[in-house]
Order: structure tokens, then sequence, then C-alpha cells
């Protein structure tokens, strides 16, 4: 008989996602496509959330498709399927992205949760991480104010970017970055990925931005895009002003940490209740010479190195670098890995 989905691992038809800045040209290498820049500089994984993108009417944006079925959203089978899917959670609690940027994105920040609440009626904020997967020349993030910043001086820059598209760098603190790299981004915080980064990122699962640049390369940013239907001055109360300086960035950057070595593989945390208590990234790195066990269900698991296959009772199928899937809590315990994969595991938290 064959294993139902939400009982054995859960693999996705290709969920690239419009956005308004150039990239993608480095999914060539690790995700087999076209190495060639263009309007759908993302790939949502294993993601139920919808993406917010203007004048958009599709309802199934963002939303991944799952492999092998008639179309069936993630988003529904979750629904359908809550507990074997997810345990005691009552959602699943994080959205991971692919996204490579060919330019600096506008200088943007994240609300906290209390923030959502208030004027998006969303239990979540949009705390995020980013692992450095490859890089183009050059290439760097921008994070945190680089001194004390006034609200006054803040607007003023923005009201300048509409002629300047620079000025707004002058006060963040630019990070030149390589593969490997891990930062937090907490919400408040002010940042911008910079170009050339192919990136792993997880976060809460929203997809909240105040943006308040005027340009995001030569697209012109509308009211709504900068500002999510907030007035500007609602908008700004996102941005946390007293977070500034190289405090900030030994904050934001961080060192893994082991949490488990053995013949089969090494576990590395990531991002963990040290950061935040949003979710957790952690990384698998398996050795190949024996047969290793996913214990961790209700999680996103990617395929950041190497090549092998996944199996549960009946059911198999390889993996390969960029290739992802979700383990359902009903198969954590049950799943095996086989072969010298480098796997990132990705879990909603509180």
């Amino acid at each position: 008989m064959t294993m139902p989905i939400w009982e054995r691992p859960v693999f996705f038809e290709r969920n690239r996602v419009f956005r308004v800045y150039l990239g993608g040209k480095l999914f060539g290498d690790f995700l087999g496509d076209a190495p060639e820049d263009g309007f759908y500089p993302e790939e949502w994984i294993a993601s139920s959330v919808h993406a917010l993108n203007a004048d958009s009417k599709d309802s199934l944006e963002g939303i991944s498709i799952v492999e092998g079925t008639d179309r069936l959203p993630f988003s529904q089978l979750l629904e359908e399927h809550r507990e074997a899917c997810l345990g005691q959670r009552e959602n699943l609690g994080v959205l991971v992205k692919f996204l490579d940027s060919a330019i600096r994105l506008p200088m943007q920040v994240h609300p906290t949760r209390a923030f959502s609440r208030q004027y998006f009626h969303s239990p979540y904020g949009k705390a995020e991480s980013w692992v450095i997967l490859a890089t183009r020349p050059d290439a760097c993030i921008y994070y945190g104010f680089s001194r004390k910043v006034s609200r006054e001086e803040f607007e003023a820059a923005v009201d300048r970017s509409e002629q300047d598209k620079s000025c707004m760098t002058e006060f963040v603190n630019r990070v030149p970055v390589k593969p490997g790299d891990v930062f937090f981004v907490p919400a408040g915080v002010i940042h911008a990925i910079g170009a050339g980064c192919l990136l792993l990122e997880a976060q809460e699962p929203t997809d909240f931005t105040v943006q308040p640049e005027h340009w995001c390369g030569d697209y012109h940013l509308n009211d709504h895009e900068m500002y999510l239907g907030l007035s500007r001055e609602v908008a700004g109360a996102c941005f946390d002003y007293d977070r500034y300086g190289q405090e900030v960035l030994d904050q934001g950057k961080i060192t893994p940490t082991v949490l488990a070595q053995n013949q089969a593989a090494t576990v590395d945390r990531l991002i963990g209740p040290a950061q935040t208590d949003c979710f957790t990234v952690d990384r698998l790195r398996l050795s190949g010479t024996e047969l290793y066990t996913l214990e961790e269900g209700a999680a996103v698991y990617i395929a950041v190195a190497g090549s092998g296959s996944v199996r549960c009772g009946d059911f198999s199928h390889d993996v390969s670098k960029g290739g992802y899937f979700f383990l359902p809590a009903a198969a954590a315990g049950k799943t095996v890995v086989e072969g010298a994969l480098e796997l990132v595991c990705c879990k909603g938290g509180r």
C-alpha cells in the first residue's frame, strides 16, 4: 500500500516567486536553472505563506505545490492533516527561501510581533536569518546603523533618496560576506541584502517589509510597497534607532556551535534560543558512511551540498544540492538519509 503523503517526506514543485528586483543568476549552479537574472529571484521553500505582490490576483502566489499531486497546495495539506504534519504545533511557524539579488535591495526593516498584532492582525513579525551560500564579486550586506542616527535625520534621508539612490547607505554598516557566513536579523534592525548574495533565509512566516527608500534599482516603489498601507509615521516606528555601531554587528554575525558529533554526522546550531525563540536553524553534515535518521519532524530540510537519498518505509526520493523537503511529525524517527549530504534543518519556534 502506498504511504500517505502526510506520513513520509514531502517534496515540492519548484516555486520561483516574483519580486521587483533583478536576481537569480546564481541559481544556475545551485538549482540547475538558467544562469540569468530576472524578476523571479527567490525560491520559496515548503511555503504555506502568500506573497504580498502588488496587483497580484494569484491566491496561491508564494505557496508551494506538493510534488506528484493534482496541484495540492502545501497550506491545504497542513490544514487537512495538521496533527500528522505538525504534531502539537498549530502551524509551521517558519518560512524558508533561497534568494539571489543582483542589486542592492532597499534599506528596510521588519516589524516585531507586537507591531504586527496591532497593525497587521498577525501573531508573527519577521525576524529572519541568513546563511550565505554563494557570492558574486564584492558581495556584501548592509546591517544596522553605523552610528547614532536620529529619526529626523533618517526621515530626511528618505526624502533625499528620491533623487539620490545611494544616500541611505551612508549611515548603515557595509559588511563583506563569503559563503558560510551566518547572520541573524532581529525585527527592528535596519538592513539590506547587497548585490551578489545567494543566501538561504529562514524567517517568521510573513511577507511584512517596510522599505522607505524610493527606489529598488530602477524600479520606483509606490507608497504601499514602501509602507505596507500604513502611514509613513506609523511605519517608521518599526525602526530601532538604538541599534548601531560595532555592537549591533557583533550581535548579528553568528558563530555556529556544535550540538552533536559522531561517525555519522556533525550537527551544528546556526540559529537558536541564544538569538531568538521564533525559529531554529541547524546544519547536519552527514559523513555518508552509514544511514542517518532524521529525528526532527514538522521541519523543512534543505540540501546545500552533496547528494543522496531519503527513505521512509516504501517511499524513496533522491536529493542533492538545491533540493528540499518537509518532514511531517508523523515521519520523524522513521526517515533515514543515505549519502554524504549537508542539510540545513529549519523549524518554527514559539
